[in-house]
């Protein structure tokens, strides 16, 4: 289990996308948001902009659907990670995850999702309006965390549907 998670508040975030350069950055050297592990979804209806990341599960979908065990908790920071030496690119994850939170390499075609930085996020020191935190693990948090899911996901249903 994760001893700190990343908390969004979607009423913070203004759409600025600084969070996404700042990963893509730290990960890959380029300021590329094709390459970032968190990605701002828009709904221009509702003049809403809600960062999207891996939310780190307790019980993680992504490992239970990877063919070849690529994904595992990280003991440090409970980040799930990927082992790029053995993903095969095959896209399980990714369509299993319900928070679309792992992407796909276009480069590499390998998974790529949030893995916390080492414990030092990088997109909650670079948020200008403190929209992303990082914050200790407690089950009170992780109810918030659901309700707040819960209530992103109907959302979604709701500006998704045609």
């Amino acid at each position: 289990m994760p001893q700190r998670i990343l908390v969004i508040d979607p009423e913070k975030c203004t759409g600025c996308r600084t969070c996404e350069l700042a990963c893509s950055f730290k990960h890959e050297k380029e300021f590329n948001p094709a390459k970032s592990r968190i990605h701002i979804l828009k709904w221009e209806e509702a003049g809403l902009d809600v960062p999207m990341v891996c939310q780190q599960c307790e019980s993680p979908i992504c490992l239970t659907v990877c063919p070849v065990k690529a994904v595992a908790r990280d003991d440090k920071t409970g980040a799930m990670l990927i082992n790029y030496d053995i993903c095969i690119g095959c896209r399980m994850c990714v369509m299993a995850c319900p928070f679309g939170a792992p992407s796909i390499d276009e480069e590499s075609r390998k998974t790529i999702k949030c893995d916390l930085c080492d414990g030092d996020p990088e997109c909650v020191k670079f948020c200008p309006t403190g929209a992303i935190d990082y914050v200790k693990s407690t089950k009170a948090t992780f109810r918030k965390k659901r309700v707040a899911a819960e209530r992103f996901g109907e959302l979604i249903r709701k500006f998704a549907t045609p």
